[in-house]
C-alpha cells in the first residue's frame, strides 16, 4: 500500500492491547494511533477475551465515532458470536492465537480496503446462518439484508430510470397513492433526504 493504515487498539486488559501495538509498530504498512488520535484512526482493532454483548457495544461505539473498519481479535469465537459481532458492524476477526503479524497486518490491511477477513473454519458456517436468516426470517416478510422489500426494490429502480409517479403506478399496476406511499416508507425508514437520495442508497447498495 502506498499509505500507511492509521490503527488504534482497543483493549479493557492494558496488557494486551500493548502486545498488539507492538506486533503492529515497524510494520510499513500500518501506523499505530493513540486514543487521543482516535479519530484518525481507519482501522480499529478490538481485543477482547469472549464475543459478547459488551463486545457488540463496543464495536458498535467505535463505528458511531468514525472508525468505520473493525477487526476483533478474540481469544474463544464460536458460531453465536461471529454473527453477533457481525451483525455489529465488525469487518474483521481473528482468534488471538492467529493473531501474529504476518495474519494481524493483513486482516487491517484488508479491513481498510472494505475487504473481511473470517477464520477459514468458522466461514462455512456463518454463511449457513446467514442463509437460513434470510429464509427463515427475512423472506417470509418480504424483506432483503438491505432492509427494502422487492415491492420498494422495483419502485426505485424505475425510479432510477426516470420514471415518475404516474409511470410506475402503469407498470407496476399500482395506485399512485402506493408508489408515494412505497418512496415514502423507504425514505423514512433510512432516513434519506428524498428519491435521489434514495437512489443513490440503492446504487450503493447493488440493488439496481
Amino acid at each position: 500500500m502506498s499509505t500507511r493504515v492509521p490503527v488504534l487498539v482497543h483493549a479493557d486488559d492494558p496488557v494486551s492491547r500493548s502486545g498488539v501495538e507492538a506486533q503492529l509498530r515497524g510494520r510499513p504498512e500500518v501506523e499505530v494511533v493513540c486514543n487521543g488520535s482516535s479519530g484518525r484512526a481507519q482501522v480499529a482493532v478490538v481485543v477482547v477475551d469472549d464475543v459478547d454483548e459488551a463486545t457488540t457495544r463496543t464495536v458498535r461505539s467505535i463505528i458511531r465515532n468514525g472508525t468505520q473498519r473493525v477487526v476483533v481479535v478474540a481469544g474463544r469465537l464460536d458460531d453465536g458470536s461471529v454473527l453477533g459481532v457481525t451483525e455489529a458492524g465488525a469487518c474483521g476477526l481473528l482468534r488471538r492465537s492467529d493473531a501474529v503479524p504476518e495474519r494481524l497486518v493483513p486482516a487491517v490491511t484488508a479491513a481498510a480496503a472494505g475487504d473481511g477477513t473470517v477464520p477459514p473454519d468458522l466461514l462455512g458456517r456463518l454463511l449457513e446462518q446467514v442463509g437460513n436468516l434470510q429464509r427463515q426470517v427475512l423472506s417470509p416478510r418480504g424483506l432483503t439484508f438491505s432492509g427494502l422489500t422487492e415491492r420498494e426494490v422495483e419502485v426505485l429502480r424505475l425510479v432510477a430510470d426516470g420514471c415518475d409517479t404516474t409511470e410506475i403506478a402503469g407498470r407496476l399496476s399500482y395506485s399512485e397513492r402506493t408508489v408515494k406511499n412505497v418512496i415514502h416508507d423507504v425514505t423514512s425508514r433510512l432516513h434519506l433526504r428524498n428519491r435521489s437520495h434514495a437512489v443513490a442508497y440503492a446504487l450503493r447498495q447493488g440493488l439496481i
